[in-house]
């Protein structure tokens, strides 16, 4: 799923093809996409983007009159634009936003289809969509310690959970962690106030890094490869394979749809946490 890197550089590249230009028409291939009837998606037809954010992991995108709409992308929705005159590029189009200079494109790979639409009128419904996660860029040290701790959660389960944290997901919480030289599993009560700072350190270090990975990556144009295993990660995706500050074999606990990777020793002291008991512990978690 996009996280709050790859959704920051998707607004980059939106802010300066969309901003300021009008929406001639919005085409719905895939009627599941499309989460609201009222008021009707082709009311925003005609009118000009004047405001582009992000809330949590969704693009909201603000037209003149005080319509949105909100985009959730979830694990499998990407993003693709192509300039006037060119065909539109990507498989598994279910929603094409089309302007006078170009067309930007929503695809969905698989059959499952999670990505969502809503149209909105007035600002204050947005507040509807927000999970009411922290931005850990602008939270004060004890609003991120009092965030953290407010409930006895597994380390992995409190950076996730978007009531908690705005835009980290799967695959940042787990380079997080391995930055921060902690264990997924430690409860957040558990931690003390210094592991609680080298958490928010690494948190924000890792987040603006991959950041400005991704911004160089897309060189100004349009991001094209938006994926959560990239070869420069540290542990996520990279089960079985060597952690690249002491060459241990990197560990994964399976759980539901997801999976955590760490390094057994930069995180865990050299303990393997990879049992069915873990695995229960954070699919309940």
């Amino acid at each position: 799923m996009p996280e709050l890197p790859d959704i920051t550089v998707y607004l980059d590249a939106l802010s300066t093809r969309l901003l300021g230009r009008v929406l001639e028409r919005i085409k719905i291939a895939n009627v599941f996409v499309l989460r609201t009837a009222v008021p009707p998606i082709d009311s925003l037809h005609g009118r000009r983007v004047v405001a582009l954010r992000r809330i949590g992991k969704r693009i909201v995108f603000g037209f003149e009159g005080d319509s949105w709409l909100v985009l959730h992308l979830m694990i499998a929705g990407r993003l693709h634009w192509t300039d006037a005159g060119g065909k539109p590029t990507g498989r598994n189009v279910i929603a094409s936003f089309v302007l006078e200079h170009g067309t930007l494109t929503l695809t969905e790979a698989g059959t499952k289809r999670r990505a969502s639409l809503h149209v909105i009128d007035g600002e204050n419904a947005l507040s509807a969509h927000d999970p009411g996660g922290i931005d850990v860029f602008t939270c004060a040290p004890e609003e991120f310690a009092t965030t953290l701790t407010q409930r006895n959660h597994t380390l992995k389960r409190a950076l996730t959970d978007p009531h908690l944290f705005s835009g980290i997901g799967n695959a940042y919480s787990d380079e997080i962690l391995h930055a921060a030289r902690l264990s997924p599993v430690t409860l957040t009560q558990k931690l003390s106030a210094a592991g609680i700072a080298r958490l928010l350190a690494a948190t924000r270090d890792t987040l603006r890094r991959w950041t400005e990975l991704l911004r160089l990556e897309a060189g100004g144009g349009f991001p094209a490869k938006v994926t959560a295993f990239r070869p420069e990660m540290a542990v996520h995706g990279k089960f079985g394979q060597p952690c690249p500050v002491c060459a241990t074999a990197v560990q994964r606990i399976a759980y539901t749809e997801n999976e955590v990777n760490y390094c057994p020793r930069c995180q865990t002291g050299g303990k393997l946490l990879a049992d069915r008991s873990l695995s229960r512990l954070l699919k309940s978690d």
